[in-house]
């Protein structure tokens, strides 16, 4: 037996591929839509993935059951109490694959959502009465436990599935030894919890007596605090989690069809029917000129999710990357479920040459620039577009935290009668914020380069909220 952990760092998702050497079988649990790894990996190992489980209907992204399903002819497994679309082996709580080196037992582990289950993992070899391992999807995070907060829109409240995970945490994991390794679905940086580790395996002994959620309390005090303080859920959340209950196109055949180069004039009358215009470029290159009215969210940032965030994935969009970097930034908005790409302009910014009347420019100024305007007789106005929570912990003082998520459906509140700066952490979140708002006809706008970084690189105070 053998089990191999992927880290896709930009989703902060976990997903496992487990092998049993004598019958050449392998199983993948939680795979990313793009499952050439896999593939790689069990080839190399002279295996054949005939199963693919998933522990439950995941929101942040769109799983590749299917995928493996039609590449390799793997049978799906769902929690019994998941409804889909595509075929599947329902499975209920005890319910096993059994292998020469390997077994899985299914645990049912409600409470992220109702399907949840979890799988142990026992290495025969090693031990084959006690588990070896527990693959815990959503339920069970290093430092942490799955928010029980994001199917309200699917009928369950946060109280009623705080209440099954209590149970699934209490009556299901707890009783496994301290030796028992921890796989979670996801680590430091996802959206499905507030207290992720950056740490991807961990054991029930230290997660008993480190993780929060796991310590000695009633049912009413662990819903209580399993619920408070959750981060905002980006709006495609509920499109992930629907989409990973339906019949739907694979990944591969999807690129297919939208990795298409298109011609300036075909990409200008397609953006005029009202597609979304992603810039993918890193924002420097954005400030230095761009395509008006267009979106940057930049490759080497935490792209998907703010994609997810920002755009909207029933509308088209079109790509404006970097010559080469057309396939990565399709794939990576494959992953998330936007499929709808209609194309990228053929030869990236090249093509806007001769069109300086189609571009636009971000004004950018340095951290000691925005000091001296912020001292100024008419300063403008600073917008944090960081989290609450970051903000109150330390800010540049005079602004006004205003978080990207829901920079969008606030911009009509934005004054126009003054100059606008906006700021976040390191650069990346401003610039989707300033061609947000550019988007909103503000253009008495400045970015600030390097955002607070800068601002601490060049000493300048700051400030903190006042406790509540």
């Amino acid at each position: 037996m053998f089990l191999k952990q992927y880290y896709l760092g930009c989703l902060a998702h976990a997903s496992y591929l487990l092998g049993d050497e004598a019958s050449g079988t392998a199983i993948v649990v939680d795979p990313q839509r793009d499952i050439e790894q896999y593939l790689a990996d069990t080839a190399a190992n002279r295996l054949t993935i005939r199963h693919v489980f998933l522990t439950h209907f995941h929101a942040d992204f769109v799983a590749g059951h299917l995928e493996l399903r039609d590449r390799c002819g793997a049978t799906i497994h769902l929690g019994a109490r998941g409804k889909a679309e595509y075929s599947f082996v329902a499975m209920n709580n005890g319910d096993t694959l059994e292998f020469p080196g390997l077994r899985l037992q299914v645990l049912e582990t409600p409470g992220h959502t109702i399907e949840s289950i979890s799988l142990l993992v026992y290495d025969k070899q090693r031990d084959s009465e006690q588990p070896y391992a527990v693959l815990t999807g959503d339920t069970l995070f290093i430092g942490d436990v799955g928010r029980p907060d994001l199917r309200a829109s699917l009928g369950w409240t946060a109280a009623e599935l705080g209440s099954h995970l209590y149970d699934s945490v209490h009556n299901q994991l707890l009783p496994l030894s301290d030796a028992v390794l921890i796989y979670p679905a996801h680590g430091a940086g996802s959206l499905c919890g507030k207290n992720i580790s950056k740490e991807t395996v961990s054991t029930m002994g230290e997660q008993r007596r480190f993780n929060y959620a796991l310590q000695p309390m009633t049912r009413e005090q662990f819903i209580a605090i399993v619920t408070a303080d959750q981060p905002d859920a980006p709006p495609y959340f509920t499109w992930d989690a629907v989409l990973n209950t339906r019949e739907r196109t694979t990944l591969d055949t999807n690129l297919e069809q939208v990795l298409q180069p298109l011609e300036l004039d075909a990409f200008l009358a397609l953006a005029g029917d009202g597609a979304q215009v992603l810039d993918v470029r890193h924002p420097d290159e954005f400030a230095a000129g761009h395509l008006a009215g267009s979106i940057n969210i930049g490759l080497d940032g935490q792209y998907a999710t703010w994609a997810g965030t920002v755009l909207n994935p029933s509308r088209p969009i079109l790509l404006i990357a970097s010559p080469g970097r057309e396939h990565e930034a399709a794939l990576r908005l494959g992953r998330i479920g936007f499929d709808q790409v209609r194309g990228y302009l053929g030869g990236g910014m090249e093509a806007l040459t001769d069109h300086p009347e189609l571009l636009a420019y971000t004004l950018r100024s340095s951290a000691p620039e925005l000091a001296a305007l912020m001292a100024g007789s008419v300063p403008p106005l600073l917008i944090d577009v960081r989290t609450s929570r970051e903000w109150s912990a330390r800010h540049i003082g005079g602004s006004v935290n205003l978080p990207l998520n829901r920079l969008r459906d606030q911009a009509a509140e934005i004054p126009r009668d003054r100059a606008i700066a906006v700021q976040c952490a390191g650069g990346y979140r401003s610039s989707i914020a300033a061609s947000l708002l550019q988007q909103q006809g503000i253009t008495d706008l400045v970015e600030v380069a390097g955002g607070l970084a800068a601002w601490d690189a060049a000493s300048l105070p700051v400030a903190s909220a006042p406790a509540a």
